[in-house]
C-alpha cells in the first residue's frame, strides 16, 4: 500500500506516518522511484500505534512495546516500567482531583463573597 493509501484507512496523515517511520515503529519498502510501499498490516500497526500515544506513552515507549505485541512476550523489566507509570499517572489524576476542589472553593467564594474565606480547607 501507498502512503496515502495508508493514511487514509488508518485515519492519520501522511505526516505521522512519515514520524512514526523515522521514530522506527513503521517500517516500509521503497521502490526504485522512493515511493514508500507499506505491507497490508500497516493499518492495523498504525491503529495499534495510536492507541499506544493514547495512552500517554511517549515513542521511545512505544519502540520498546511494539516487539512485545508481535511476540506475544513482554519482558519484567517493561511491566514493571508500564506499572510504575500507571502509577504516576494515577498520582496525578489525585493531585487534579484535589485542585479542582480547591477551585470549586474559589469559584463559591466568589459566587458568594458574603461567605467565610477562612472556611478554606
Amino acid at each position: 500500500m501507498r502512503i496515502g493509501e495508508v493514511a487514509e484507512k488508518a485515519g492519520v496523515s501522511v505526516r505521522a506516518l512519515r514520524y512514526y517511520e523515522e521514530q522506527d515503529l513503521l517500517q516500509a519498502d521503497r521502490s526504485p522511484g522512493g515511493q514508500r510501499h507499506y505491507p497490508d498490516t500497516a493499518v492495523r500497526r498504525v491503529w495499534l500505534i495510536q492507541r499506544l500515544y493514547a495512552a500517554g506513552l511517549p515513542s521511545r515507549r512505544v519502540r520498546e512495546v511494539l516487539p512485545c505485541v508481535d511476540s506475544g512476550e513482554v519482558p519484567p523489566a517493561l511491566l514493571d516500567q508500564l506499572v510504575a507509570e500507571r502509577v504516576r499517572v494515577d498520582q496525578r489524576i489525585t493531585d487534579l482531583l484535589a485542585v479542582r476542589d480547591r477551585l470549586d472553593n474559589v469559584i463559591a467564594i466568589a459566587r458568594n463573597p458574603d461567605s467565610d474565606c477562612s472556611s478554606e480547607q
